[in-house]
Protein backbone atom coordinates (compact mmCIF):
# COMPACT_ATOMS: atom_id res chain seq x y z
CA UNK A 1 0.00 0.00 0.00
CA UNK A 2 1.56 3.49 -1.10
CA UNK A 3 1.79 5.46 1.94
CA UNK A 4 2.61 9.41 2.21
CA UNK A 5 4.20 10.88 5.18
CA UNK A 6 3.99 14.69 6.02
CA UNK A 7 6.05 16.08 8.22
CA UNK A 8 5.92 18.81 11.17
CA UNK A 9 3.39 21.78 10.37
CA UNK A 10 3.18 24.38 12.56
CA UNK A 11 0.61 26.22 10.92
CA UNK A 12 2.02 25.51 7.36
CA UNK A 13 -0.64 24.70 4.65
CA UNK A 14 2.05 22.98 2.63
CA UNK A 15 0.00 19.69 3.22
CA UNK A 16 -2.58 20.33 0.64
CA UNK A 17 -0.04 20.38 -2.02
CA UNK A 18 0.45 16.68 -1.30
CA UNK A 19 -1.00 14.29 -4.37
CA UNK A 20 -3.29 12.31 -2.02
CA UNK A 21 -5.86 10.72 -4.55
CA UNK A 22 -3.01 7.78 -5.01
CA UNK A 23 -2.16 6.60 -1.57
CA UNK A 24 -3.68 3.89 0.41
CA UNK A 25 -2.69 5.80 3.90
CA UNK A 26 -1.68 9.45 4.35
CA UNK A 27 0.02 9.78 7.54
CA UNK A 28 0.69 13.39 8.89
CA UNK A 29 3.45 12.96 11.73
CA UNK A 30 2.02 15.70 13.99
CA UNK A 31 2.36 18.68 15.51
CA UNK A 32 -0.13 20.78 13.78
CA UNK A 33 0.27 24.17 16.01
CA UNK A 34 2.45 26.10 17.97
CA UNK A 35 4.29 28.55 14.99
CA UNK A 36 6.79 31.24 15.83
CA UNK A 37 5.06 33.11 11.91
CA UNK A 38 1.38 32.47 11.98
CA UNK A 39 -1.27 33.84 13.47
CA UNK A 40 -3.56 32.35 16.03
CA UNK A 41 -6.35 32.32 13.45
CA UNK A 42 -3.84 30.98 10.36
CA UNK A 43 -2.99 28.06 13.09
CA UNK A 44 -6.83 27.11 14.20
CA UNK A 45 -8.17 27.13 10.71
CA UNK A 46 -5.72 24.80 9.17
CA UNK A 47 -5.70 22.35 12.17
CA UNK A 48 -9.85 22.59 11.71
CA UNK A 49 -9.12 21.69 7.94
CA UNK A 50 -6.87 18.82 8.50
CA UNK A 51 -9.79 17.87 10.99
CA UNK A 52 -12.04 18.09 8.27
CA UNK A 53 -10.02 16.17 5.74
CA UNK A 54 -9.56 13.16 8.61
CA UNK A 55 -13.50 13.08 8.80
CA UNK A 56 -13.73 12.95 5.01
CA UNK A 57 -11.36 10.26 4.76
CA UNK A 58 -11.24 8.15 8.41
CA UNK A 59 -9.61 5.29 7.06
CA UNK A 60 -7.48 6.91 4.69
CA UNK A 61 -5.73 9.91 6.85
CA UNK A 62 -3.54 9.33 9.74
CA UNK A 63 -3.61 11.46 12.17
CA UNK A 64 -0.60 11.01 15.01
CA UNK A 65 -0.10 13.57 17.74
CA UNK A 66 2.92 15.78 18.49
CA UNK A 67 4.35 16.92 21.36
CA UNK A 68 3.05 20.25 20.38
CA UNK A 69 -0.25 19.28 19.87
CA UNK A 70 -0.22 17.00 23.41
CA UNK A 71 0.26 20.26 25.57
CA UNK A 72 -3.38 21.34 24.32
CA UNK A 73 -5.10 17.83 24.07
CA UNK A 74 -4.15 17.51 28.22
CA UNK A 75 -3.55 20.76 29.27
CA UNK A 76 -2.10 22.30 31.30
CA UNK A 77 0.14 19.05 31.95
CA UNK A 78 2.65 18.76 29.58
CA UNK A 79 4.26 22.08 28.71
CA UNK A 80 6.69 22.75 25.90
CA UNK A 81 8.33 25.79 24.36
CA UNK A 82 6.13 27.86 21.50
CA UNK A 83 2.84 27.73 23.80
CA UNK A 84 0.07 29.99 22.46
CA UNK A 85 -1.52 31.32 25.64
CA UNK A 86 -4.11 33.54 23.78
CA UNK A 87 -5.26 30.41 21.48
CA UNK A 88 -5.17 27.83 24.29
CA UNK A 89 -8.88 27.25 25.21
CA UNK A 90 -9.96 26.99 21.08
CA UNK A 91 -6.75 24.42 20.56
CA UNK A 92 -7.63 22.19 23.49
CA UNK A 93 -11.55 22.11 22.67
CA UNK A 94 -10.75 21.00 19.17
CA UNK A 95 -8.23 18.62 20.17
CA UNK A 96 -10.35 17.19 23.16
CA UNK A 97 -14.07 17.35 20.64
CA UNK A 98 -12.05 15.44 18.06
CA UNK A 99 -9.97 12.95 20.59
CA UNK A 100 -10.67 10.18 18.74
CA UNK A 101 -9.42 11.66 15.61
CA UNK A 102 -5.87 10.94 16.48
CA UNK A 103 -3.40 8.43 17.91
CA UNK A 104 0.48 8.51 19.43
CA UNK A 105 1.41 5.59 16.86
CA UNK A 106 0.51 4.08 13.50
CA UNK A 107 1.95 1.09 12.10
CA UNK A 108 1.56 -1.50 9.30
CA UNK A 109 3.78 -5.03 9.33
CA UNK A 110 7.20 -4.00 10.62
CA UNK A 111 6.58 -0.08 9.28
CA UNK A 112 5.97 2.21 12.75
CA UNK A 113 5.11 5.76 12.56
CA UNK A 114 5.21 8.20 15.82
CA UNK A 115 5.84 12.18 16.29
CA UNK A 116 9.82 11.57 17.52
CA UNK A 117 10.41 8.16 17.27
CA UNK A 118 10.74 5.16 19.62
CA UNK A 119 14.32 3.48 20.91
CA UNK A 120 15.34 -0.26 22.43
CA UNK A 121 15.80 1.72 25.59
CA UNK A 122 12.42 2.98 25.89
CA UNK A 123 10.90 0.65 24.53
CA UNK A 124 12.52 -1.89 27.23
CA UNK A 125 11.38 0.05 29.87
CA UNK A 126 7.70 0.41 29.09
CA UNK A 127 7.79 -3.33 28.51
CA UNK A 128 9.06 -3.89 32.33
CA UNK A 129 6.18 -1.26 33.62
CA UNK A 130 2.95 -2.74 35.48
CA UNK A 131 0.53 -0.63 33.02
CA UNK A 132 2.44 -2.81 30.06
CA UNK A 133 1.64 -6.00 31.31
CA UNK A 134 -2.44 -5.18 32.34
CA UNK A 135 -2.51 -3.29 28.65
CA UNK A 136 -1.12 -5.06 26.45
CA UNK A 137 -3.10 -7.70 24.54
CA UNK A 138 -2.04 -10.52 22.76
CA UNK A 139 -1.68 -10.01 19.20
CA UNK A 140 -1.30 -6.21 19.47
CA UNK A 141 1.22 -4.29 17.62
CA UNK A 142 3.42 -1.83 19.17
CA UNK A 143 1.37 1.12 18.30
CA UNK A 144 -1.95 -0.76 19.51
CA UNK A 145 -0.18 -1.17 22.53
CA UNK A 146 1.33 2.52 23.06
CA UNK A 147 -2.16 4.02 21.81
CA UNK A 148 -4.23 1.75 24.46
CA UNK A 149 -1.51 3.31 27.50
CA UNK A 150 -2.30 6.65 26.54
CA UNK A 151 -5.65 6.58 25.89
CA UNK A 152 -6.56 4.68 28.81
CA UNK A 153 -4.07 5.81 31.17
CA UNK A 154 -2.03 8.77 30.53
CA UNK A 155 0.77 6.86 31.29
CA UNK A 156 3.87 9.37 32.17
CA UNK A 157 6.44 7.60 30.18
CA UNK A 158 4.53 7.79 26.72
CA UNK A 159 5.18 11.57 27.13
CA UNK A 160 9.21 11.27 28.73
CA UNK A 161 11.70 13.56 27.86
CA UNK A 162 15.24 12.96 28.63
CA UNK A 163 18.02 15.57 29.38
CA UNK A 164 18.48 15.66 25.65
CA UNK A 165 15.79 17.87 25.60
CA UNK A 166 16.12 19.66 28.90
CA UNK A 167 13.87 16.49 30.96
CA UNK A 168 14.35 14.95 33.73
CA UNK A 169 13.41 11.28 32.36
CA UNK A 170 16.07 8.59 32.13
CA UNK A 171 14.29 8.06 28.61
CA UNK A 172 12.40 10.03 25.84
CA UNK A 173 8.98 8.53 24.32
CA UNK A 174 7.59 8.36 21.38
CA UNK A 175 6.69 12.25 21.43
CA UNK A 176 9.74 13.35 23.33
CA UNK A 177 12.57 11.33 21.84
CA UNK A 178 15.56 12.95 20.43
CA UNK A 179 17.44 12.37 17.79
CA UNK A 180 20.52 11.77 19.80
CA UNK A 181 18.11 8.77 21.37
CA UNK A 182 17.06 7.58 18.35
CA UNK A 183 19.79 7.51 15.80
CA UNK A 184 21.97 4.61 17.03
CA UNK A 185 18.86 2.96 19.04
CA UNK A 186 16.18 2.95 17.27
CA UNK A 187 13.74 -0.17 17.68
CA UNK A 188 15.27 -3.27 16.43
CA UNK A 189 13.59 -5.01 13.67
CA UNK A 190 11.09 -2.30 12.56
CA UNK A 191 11.80 1.03 9.89
CA UNK A 192 10.62 4.30 11.40
CA UNK A 193 9.66 7.37 10.17
CA UNK A 194 9.36 10.42 12.50
CA UNK A 195 9.32 14.16 12.25
CA UNK A 196 10.31 16.46 15.33
CA UNK A 197 13.76 17.55 14.77
CA UNK A 198 14.27 19.73 12.40
CA UNK A 199 16.07 18.40 8.99
CA UNK A 200 17.24 20.24 6.34
CA UNK A 201 16.17 17.72 3.48
CA UNK A 202 15.25 13.47 4.74
CA UNK A 203 17.85 11.89 6.64
CA UNK A 204 17.60 8.43 7.45
CA UNK A 205 20.14 5.80 10.03
CA UNK A 206 19.73 2.61 8.16
CA UNK A 207 21.03 -0.85 10.48
CA UNK A 208 21.13 -3.92 9.79
CA UNK A 209 17.20 -5.11 9.97
CA UNK A 210 16.12 -1.42 10.99
CA UNK A 211 15.90 2.16 10.32
CA UNK A 212 14.53 5.30 10.81
CA UNK A 213 14.02 8.17 8.64
CA UNK A 214 13.89 11.70 9.83
CA UNK A 215 11.16 14.13 7.99
CA UNK A 216 10.99 17.44 9.97
CA UNK A 217 11.74 19.55 6.72
CA UNK A 218 8.78 21.92 5.48
CA UNK A 219 10.13 24.56 6.91
CA UNK A 220 12.61 24.22 4.60
CA UNK A 221 11.06 22.29 1.33
CA UNK A 222 7.96 21.06 0.28
CA UNK A 223 8.28 17.13 0.09
CA UNK A 224 6.39 14.49 1.09
CA UNK A 225 8.20 11.13 1.86
CA UNK A 226 6.33 7.84 -0.20
CA UNK A 227 6.93 4.60 0.98
CA UNK A 228 5.02 1.35 -0.13
CA UNK A 229 4.51 -0.82 2.71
Amino acid sequence: MKHIIIGDLHGRDSWKWANMAGAGRVVFLGDYVDSFKRSDDVILDNLQAIITLKKSYPEKIVLLLGNHDVQYLHFPKYYCPGFRASIQPELTKLFTENRDLFQIAYQRRNFIFTHAGISNQWWRALRCSFTYHILCHTGDTIADTINRIERETQNSSIFAYSRYRTGHDSDGGPLWADMVETWTDSLNGYHQFVGHTPQGQPIASVSRGKSITYLDILHKQIYFHEIHC
